[in-house]
Order: C-alpha cells, then sequence, then structure tokens
C-alpha cells in the first residue's frame, strides 16, 4: 500500500503548483521515494513534480482514459515508492464540462480513496475562511479533506484570524505559507513555461518551494495523513506485449526490433509517460530525438512520433535546422509511419507563422487570437497508423494556433464536440492532428504504429 495525498484547492490559481511541487521535493529530500502524479491533461506541471521527485511525472485522466483505469494507472506508477503525491486541477470539484463530477479532482479522490488537502488562497479573506472550507468538506461527504494548507498569509496577526475560524471546523491546518516571490514560475499563452526551457531556473523554483513547504508545513502530520489511506485493491496497469487484446486493428508486429524515433528537446515537451512505454512494450527500440539540435533522424528510424509542445517559440530555430526538416520530409514521403499531434502537426505543415517548416502538409500555420481549449470524443474516419476507420477515442485540445486548411481531403478525425467538424490530415503513412489522446486508453494504437514500422 502506497500512502498518498492528492492536493487541491477551491480554485485555479490558489497555489496547487507550489504546494504540491514543494511537499514532493521535501518529502523526496528525507529519502522517501515519492511518485508525482498530475489530475487532468495538463503536460507543464509533470516536468517540474519530475524535478522535485527523480521520476517521471504521470498523469491521471478519468475523461481520457476512463475511471476504471484511474487505480490501475495510479499504482503503476507509484509502484515500489513510499509516497505518492497527486496535484489536482482546477478547483476541487471542477471536471469535464457538461459531465458532473467526471474527470474532477473529488472524483479522482474517491477513485484512489486518497485523503485530500485543501490548499486555500487566504490573501483576501479571515473569517469568511471557516464558511469556505465548511462547504468544500460538506459538499460531497465521500470526499474526505484531511487538512488545510494557508497558502499567502500576509502577518502573524492574519495567520492567528484565519486559525481562529477554523477552530471548529474539525479539519486541521497543516500549514500556513506566507506571500513570496521566490517561488514564482513564469507564464505564457498555455501556462507555465515548460522545465526544458528553463531547467536551471526551474530547479531553483523547486528548491525554493521545498524550502517554503518545510517551513511553514508540518510534514509529519502530512505524512500521517497520507499514511492513514486504506488498502487500494487494485491490479497496477502495465503495457501489454505486443499490444493484443486491443480493438484498433489485428496488426501485431513481426521481425527485429524498428526503431521509433520520439521528438523531444525544449520545443517538443508534451507526452504522456505511458506511450514510450506502450511502444517499447510493442516491440519497439524508442529513440529521441531533438528537432532543434538533430540535423538528421535516428539512424535506421522505421517509425516518427512528434507529440505536442511549443513549436511557435521555436519557429525560428526549427526553420533553421533545414537538414532536418528535409529528413523528416523525405521519411515522410517515403510512406513512413511518422504519428505526429498539435505541435507536431505544426512541424509538419508548410509554414509556422511565415517560416518553412518540413511542408509534409499542404497547410499552414499561425498563432492565433483564441485559445482552443477542451474535451472531445472522436471517431477515426480515415485508416491510418494509429487506427482503423470507425476506432473511437476521447481526446483534448489544447493550442492558441490556427492551421489552414484545417483538416486534408483524408481528415483524422470526425468530432462531435464542441460542434460537428472533421479535423486533421492521414496522408500516405502521416497522422497529424491538433488532438491529444492518451494511448493507455487504447493500448492497440501504440501496437498498430508499431506493426507499420515493421513493414
Amino acid at each position: 500500500m502506497v500512502a498518498r495525498l492528492v492536493i487541491a484547492a477551491p480554485s485555479s490559481g490558489s497555489g496547487k503548483t507550489t504546494v504540491a511541487t514543494g511537499l514532493m521535493a521535501a518529502f523526496a529530500a528525507t529519502g522517501l521515494a515519492v511518485s508525482p502524479h498530475k489530475v487532468g491533461p495538463d503536460y507543464i506541471d509533470p516536468g517540474y513534480h519530475a524535478l522535485a521527485t527523480g521520476r517521471p511525472g504521470r498523469n491521471l485522466d478519468a475523461y481520457l482514459c476512463g475511471t476504471e483505469l484511474m487505480a490501475p494507472l495510479f499504482a503503476h506508477g507509484a509502484a515500489g515508492c513510499d509516497l505518492a503525491v497527486v496535484e489536482g486541477v482546477m478547483g476541487l470539484y471542477d471536471g469535464a464540462s457538461g459531465a458532473g463530477e467526471l474527470a474532477s479532482t473529488a472524483q479522482l479522490a474517491k477513485l484512489l480513496r486518497a485523503p485530500v488537502v485543501l490548499v486555500v488562497d487566504a490573501s483576501s479573506q479571515s473569517r469568511s475562511v471557516a464558511a469556505l472550507v465548511h462547504g468544500f468538506v460538506s459538499f460531497d461527504p465521500e470526499v474526505r479533506i484531511g487538512g488545510i494548507i494557508l497558502n499567502k498569509v500576509g502577518t502573524d496577526r492574519h495567520e492567528a484570524l484565519l486559525r481562529d475560524a477554523l477552530e471548529e471546523s474539525g479539519v486541521p491546518v497543516l500549514g500556513v505559507l506566507r506571500r513570496g516571490e521566490a517561488v514564482a514560475t513564469p507564464s505564457r499563452h498555455l501556462g507555465l513555461v515548460p522545465v526544458a526551457e528553463r531547467r536551471t531556473e526551474a530547479l531553483a523554483a523547486v528548491a525554493a518551494m521545498a524550502d517554503l513547504v518545510r517551513q511553514g508545513c508540518d510534514l509529519e502530520g502530512l505524512l500521517a495523513l497520507a499514511r492513514s489511506a486504506p488498502p487500494l485493491g487494485t491490479t497496477p496497469w502495465s503495457p501489454p506485449v505486443g499490444g493484443r487484446g486491443t480493438s484498433v486493428g489485428p496488426e501485431t508486429a513481426v521481425g527485429p526490433s524498428p526503431v521509433v524515433a520520439v521528438a523531444g528537446g525544449p520545443a517538443f515537451t508534451f507526452s504522456y509517460a505511458e506511450h514510450v512505454e506502450l511502444l517499447a512494450a510493442a516491440g519497439a527500440q524508442v529513440v529521441p530525438f531533438d528537432p532543434l539540435r538533430d540535423t538528421q533522424l535516428p539512424v535506421g528510424t522505421s517509425g516518427v512520433v512528434i507529440g505536442g509542445g511549443f513549436p511557435e517559440v521555436f519557429g525560428a530555430e526549427l526553420s533553421a535546422n533545414e537538414a532536418l526538416r528535409k529528413d523528416v520530409a523525405d521519411f515522410a514521403r517515403s510512406g513512413g509511419p511518422v504519428a505526429a499531434e498539435c505541435a507536431g502537426l505544426l512541424y509538419l505543415a508548410r509554414s509556422l507563422d511565415g517560416r518553412p517548416m518540413c511542408g509534409v502538409l499542404d497547410a499552414d500555420a499561425r498563432m492565433g487570437e483564441r485559445l482552443t481549449l477542451g474535451y472531445r470524443e472522436a471517431v477515426a474516419v480515415t485508416d491510418s497508423c494509429l487506427a482503423a476507420v470507425g476506432t473511437r477515442l476521447r481526446g483534448h485540445e489544447f493550442h492558441r494556433t490556427v492551421i489552414e486548411p484545417s483538416a486534408g481531403p483524408d481528415p483524422a478525425w470526425g468530432m462531435r464536440l464542441p460542434q460537428p467538424r472533421m479535423e486533421g490530415f492521414v496522408r500516405g503513412g502521416v497522422h497529424a492532428s491538433y488532438l491529444h489522446t492518451h494511448w493507455a486508453a487504447e493500448p492497440g494504437v501504440a501496437a498498430r504504429f508499431v506493426a507499420r514500422c515493421t513493414r
């Protein structure tokens, strides 16, 4: 049984990331093996979690993967650890729009049978904090709020007022954090700046978070709360060898292990840890490459995976690496399997903000004025290296770019929400789309891709 805590808040901006990351780093510094997790489809916070713990940050998303996989995926990530810290998403009870508690932090806490620590931004309140906490505790009796951490507290007098107000709530105050700028991390159009772009500064920020938490939180009390979680009673998830037993097509890999090149580096930081594990289990030899620095694909590449990230931030550098752009284009035009997701879609386009990209797709991309954000239900409408026609998956869009046209003659997906539309491109061996998907929900995606790589 792994001791575990869920770090939640009444709303976004309350300080969940600071507290969760600080706790991860502070506990790891004591010698505990700490497993980091993030509720929802966020790709950036897990990078800071990984710095804090030395382990891959993992996402738990009940919308993308289904409620039945939450405990198994958690157990997989936390295997061999002493403590797991799960950072929530948005407010405690906020989930997928119009879907009740689905994909909320509260739902996940119940699925994991984990106590919740509520981080409250107390900067503009005193006695009202008791009413707020009472409301969150009583809203769903199945959610166990085991402690409060007061954030952005101003003075000793302010702290005394808050503690006095919470005296009769029955929920212990397990931490008080003062206002400070040392833990601030820069943000831009899609949230925090990823660790890969500012590793030195990110290490300093994580260290500052750990110091803040050590000074202001009752680590012994928090650990005791985590250890009070009951047995979970689940079998850890594991990637199926060969991807058998899935529904995206009968193909399985044969022959020697194909080399699957996976884009990384500062421009392509969005990925789920399970994707590489699924590719390896399906028989691939996974080799990373950096489109900012490498001038050719890895030797022997049989397939290419280009995930999400920020190519719009590195447009000039990506465009300047003409040798790799040509190598990717030649590989795609030869029929080689390419799975491109969001940032990968932009990289395969003809241009991005007027700068030449790979030119694999007859489409041009540019920064837009509005953020496109939300869960999606999708069905494959063209047979591709990832899915057979009719395969249904849930995904997530998260971008401020637009691409024209938004779909090719052979689109990748038909989507029902927020309005019916076709999206993405299938061309030869290429599958390119804005849609982020979690392959653990359908392991056959990785198996099908690796099987195509062996052809």
